[in-house]
């Protein structure tokens, strides 16, 4: 490996460290720049948008959510299958602040939109075979699901994080057909 690969390499590693330290909405690449040590020039050439960063610092926790997603479908049981894969992709999203903007933006890089697809897809089969199975109400959409992690998400973040799996269990309720 050349020089300038390994300090091009060594240069990403201190801006993803630094942008690491920072609330998503917080992140400016500029400000960023500074903090690492590194011209601004160094960020945009690794990060073109903030959003890119974010996508940087989070495909990972994006990867870790579809091998549980893949793994939840491999759960006999739909109901199992289906509360299972909510719940790990809200602690995801709470444990990875910048998660949910690779799962909502439009402006994503292919491998990013490939697990965000496949995502989607094991999302919308695990709510139609609960729905199927009478342990989902069936007037529930992969998008309410979606915007209801959102919202326990924020919840949880408002306050200390202590009553996270009760604001989960308490979303989960209430898409049983029997709430």
């Amino acid at each position: 490996m050349s020089p300038l690969r390994s300090d091009a390499a060594r240069s990403r590693a201190k801006i993803l460290d630094t942008a690491r330290d920072r609330p998503v909405a917080d992140l400016r690449l500029n400000d960023v720049a500074r903090a690492a040590g590194v011209g601004v020039a160094t960020v945009y050439r690794h990060f073109a948008t903030v959003e890119a960063l974010v996508e940087a610092l989070n495909l990972d926790a994006l990867e870790q959510l579809v091998t549980e997603a893949r793994a939840a479908t491999e759960i006999p049981d739909p109901g199992e299958a289906f509360t299972t894969f909510v719940r790990s992709a809200a602690l995801l999203q709470v444990e990875h602040e910048g998660l949910q903007t690779i799962l909502l933006s439009e402006e994503v890089s292919p491998a990013a939109r490939a697990l965000r697809d496949e995502l989607f897809s094991l999302a919308e089969t695990a709510l139609e075979t609960a729905i199927r199975n009478g342990v989902v109400r069936p007037d529930i959409t992969t998008s309410h699901v979606q915007r209801l992690v959102c919202g326990v998400e924020h919840a949880v973040r408002l306050g200390d994080g202590t009553d996270r799996d009760l604001l989960l269990d308490v979303m989960l309720s209430g898409l049983s057909p029997t709430a």
